[in-house]
């Protein structure tokens, strides 16, 4: 589904939680904030910057977590984490490397290979690749999907740390519980553009209903 009269303007520190059923745009919108997409019509912009797509020097301000994982099997975490620290121009990249395998609970994985990891772990793994140059916007495509409660619990503490008031979090779920705990703003997409959005406040009780009838509705 592409994405179509869409306008949308987060602020540092806002966490958008976007719902909505298969279909509904949600990837195709990540995918253009994420630069993997160009628009037809319109922009994209960060930090008051229209992005320029023959550019990469705004690719490092962003930071992607995606049904692809982006990761080398035949590398190690270690190696892999290092493949990207450097691609970034990171200095002091040991020491971001061993905070990050640290925080994602993988430092005694460091120097496995990537295809021997489980699903949950390289989840975690790209977590950890997506923040290692701590960027200002970090962008997740259900993240939860397929992940062992351990798994879970890591990327649920890992997204809390993120509302640091400093950087700005788009995330696309079906998980309306895990979704709904963090967000600041919630957007519920149909056919390729808002059917709804707005602040957390305005979320009533039965956000499930809601959202159902919202779903119904645009149907």
């Amino acid at each position: 589904m592409a994405v179509a009269g869409l306008d949308l303007e987060l602020r540092a520190g806002e966490f958008l939680t976007i719902f909505g059923p298969n279909g509904a745009g949600k990837t195709s919108l990540l995918r253009l904030l994420a630069g993997g997409l160009r628009p037809t019509r319109g922009e994209v912009a960060v930090a008051g910057e229209r992005l320029d797509f023959g550019a990469v020097d705004w690719r490092r301000r962003i930071g992607v977590v995606s049904h692809q994982s982006f990761l080398y099997g035949d590398l190690t975490a270690e190696e892999n984490l290092r493949f990207y620290g450097r691609l970034y121009g990171l200095d002091g990249l040991n020491e971001h490397i061993r905070a990050r395998l640290e925080r994602v609970g993988l430092e005694k994985r460091a120097s496995s290979l990537v295809r021997q990891l489980s699903h949950g772990m390289r989840q975690r793994l790209s977590l950890a690749r997506a923040l290692l140059h701590d960027p200002a916007v970090v962008l997740l495509d259900e993240p939860y999907t397929g992940l062992d409660p351990s798994a879970a619990s890591v990327l649920r503490e890992v997204l809390r740390e993120l509302r640091d008031g400093l950087r700005t979090v788009v995330m696309v779920t079906h998980n309306l519980t895990e979704g709904l705990a963090l967000a600041t703003r919630v957007g519920i997409m149909l056919r390729g553009r808002f059917a709804w959005e707005g602040r957390i406040d305005e979320v009533g009780e039965d956000f499930e209903r809601f959202y159902h009838r919202v779903v119904e509705a645009g149907a």
